[in-house]
């Protein structure tokens, strides 16, 4: 005779599991070179919950073209994982460390995973940019302006760039395209 099995006892203890596993931060895994797809793999592998937001891009070779799914933040994988998983993080092929602070691995905040997982599971274009704040020296690198550092000043699809000299408390302002500068 087979045991019966209670199917509300079943879902709870996944359930469990799963709200086990949501209570878990999230860490940013730092990844060797091009290594971040392998080390999604072995992670998942090792049954430790992954996000790899990709863009897919087209790339070149000698004889063809493709179009081939690249990692938003180069270098960067991210892991939900309780703080113990750690060792068995570290072991994989290509992690070069878990991003810390202080010492100590810095988690992630849910709101932050979650709102670049939607905006990856949408059909919108997206493009990754240089993290700039409010305040920041800047560099254009783009257009006739290339080359020119100022403080970013206020930060939307048009950026106000601001150019000061110092010497004589003087200041002037300029818009430029957000996608033109990067942090100096």
């Amino acid at each position: 005779m087979t045991p019966l099995v209670d199917l509300a006892d079943m879902s709870r203890a996944s359930a469990a599991g799963s709200t086990v596993a949501s209570q878990a931060p999230w860490f940013a895994i730092w990844t060797r070179s091009r290594h971040e797809q392998v080390v999604r793999e072995q992670l998942e592998h090792k049954e430790i919950e992954t996000f790899l937001p990709t863009i897919t891009r087209w790339s070149r070779w000698k004889d063809r073209r493709k179009k081939v799914a690249w990692p938003l933040f180069p270098g960067y994988c991210f892991v939900r994982a309780e703080i113990e998983a750690r060792p068995a993080i570290l072991r994989c092929t290509g992690v070069v460390n878990i991003v810390s602070s202080a010492g100590a691995p810095a988690p992630i905040a849910n709101e932050e995973i979650d709102n670049i997982r939607r905006l990856v599971d949408t059909d919108l274009l997206y493009d990754p940019c240089p993290f700039i704040r409010k305040g920041m020296m800047v560099e254009v690198v783009h257009g006739p302006l290339k080359g020119v550092v100022g403080r970013l000043v206020r930060k939307g699809a048009r950026a106000r760039l601001v150019l000061s000299v110092d010497l004589i408390g003087q200041a002037v302002a300029v818009e430029v395209d957000a996608a033109d500068v990067r942090p100096y």
